[in-house]
């Protein structure tokens, strides 16, 4: 693909109004309401991005959520923090710029545990680290969240020899890391620590008043009901200025639907509009490979046969990729309605490190100007990564099907 500077203005527009084009084509059969999105969930054909509960690289976020609004996403999953968010509704304005389409709905992501894998960072000492290590954690590393440099050092003894060496500089941004721990097992030395956090209560009910912000996603370990209810409590009114609440929680085993029903009971104290359970199967794994959405369709499968689960829409999440469709097809389980009248039995699909990998691979392609990126500036590019996302959202979005 030629690089902007060489391209004449004229293909510029060109590329621009694909762009265009290929947007409008994609929200084309979507509802123009200010609850489209829910309107998606009835029908099963709900995709959600998720930027990550740790990824708070603004400018990544930025163009990410532009990308996937012109995509057709009917959700953008954040960060809680207020500067993310202002990235993601930037990546929105943007796009709505380029194109008359839906806004997609903007959610933010809590924990009530601090050991919830989704809020942790990587962290250790660069300066700990031999030089002479491979550094596996820098390779294996998806969100290129572990960089180093080699920093020459000079050190003068008291006979005044001079020793010259280096010494490692960099090690986690912080920023870019959103816990994935791969590398933790890969470090030679055992360097590598966890950070974890819970989001907070505060800073949480702040953001929810915003008016760009539209739904809570609370993650749960799924062991037990206190921490959720605690967190509930501590949201107050703030919950009522929602759109929609939702629920994220592995599969414990036979409990799981038991717990969710007293999680369900919990939030009846102050009933949201919409809720929604998002089915955590292998959580931050879609970019490894096909076998890594096994865990959610499980999930869904095991769901969809019980009879006392409870009230809300479900969603997949955890291990998602371009597989993810085929499987739900496979199960019947796409747009397949619980009975006449009645809404999908799976709402839809969020998908979180495989839809950044393929789209990030673009990102990485745009010049940086005074430190920020914006891909809009970049036609050829934002041509090339809208593309990269309609591969992975048009089966969900355009595929008809004849479920009742």
């Amino acid at each position: 693909m030629a690089a902007l500077h060489s391209l004449p203005s004229s293909n510029k527009a060109l590329l621009l109004s694909t762009v265009k084009t290929l947007a409008r084509s994609t929200n084309a059969r979507s509802t123009k309401s200010l609850h489209a999105p829910i309107e998606s969930l009835r029908r099963g054909d709900w995709v959600k991005l998720i930027c990550g509960a740790s990824f708070e690289d603004v400018a990544d976020v930025r163009n990410l959520s532009l990308v996937y609004t012109l995509a057709g996403v009917d959700c953008i999953d954040c960060a809680a923090d207020a500067s993310v968010v202002n990235a993601v509704n930037e990546g929105i304005d943007a796009a709505l710029s380029i194109s008359s389409i839906n806004r997609p709905w903007v959610m933010i992501s809590v924990n009530d545990d601090r050991q919830d894998l989704h809020f942790r960072k990587a962290e250790f000492d660069p300066e700990e680290c031999p030089t002479d290590c491979p550094r596996p954690c820098e390779a294996i590393c998806p969100a290129d969240a572990i960089c180093f440099k080699l920093r020459p050092e000079t050190e003068i003894n008291g006979t005044g020899t001079t020793t010259s060496y280096s010494k490692l500089e960099g090690g986690v941004i912080t920023e870019r890391c959103y816990g994935c721990g791969r590398c933790f097992t890969v470090c030679p030395f055992d360097k590598i620590r966890a950070m974890t956090y819970v989001r907070d209560p505060i800073t949480t009910c702040n953001l929810l008043e915003r008016d760009d912000v539209d739904a809570l996603e609370i993650h749960t370990n799924g062991r037990g009901t206190d921490l959720f209810n605690e967190l509930w409590v501590s949201l107050g009114d703030s919950i009522s200025h929602t759109k929609l609440i939702a629920v994220s929680l592995p599969y414990v085993g036979e409990a799981t639907v038991a717990v969710m029903n007293k999680i369900f009971s919990t939030m009846q104290s102050c009933p949201p509009l919409y809720n929604l359970w998002q089915l955590d199967g292998r959580p931050m794994s879609g970019d490894i490979g096909r076998g890594a959405t096994k865990q959610t369709i499980s999930y869904a499968i095991h769901l969809a046969s019980t009879q006392n689960r409870p009230h809300g829409f479900y969603q997949l999440a955890g291990g998602t990729n371009s597989h993810t469709i085929d499987c739900l097809m496979k199960e019947s389980l796409f747009r397949t309605k619980a009975g006449i009248g009645k809404d999908a039995v799976i709402g839809g699909i969020a998908y979180g490190g495989y839809a950044r990998k393929i789209v990030g691979k673009v990102l990485r392609k745009v010049p940086t100007e005074n430190s920020y990126a914006r891909i809009e500036d970049h036609p050829e590019y934002l041509l090339e990564a809208l593309e990269a996302a309609l591969a992975l959202l048009g089966p969900v979005k355009s595929l008809q099907s004849d479920s009742t």
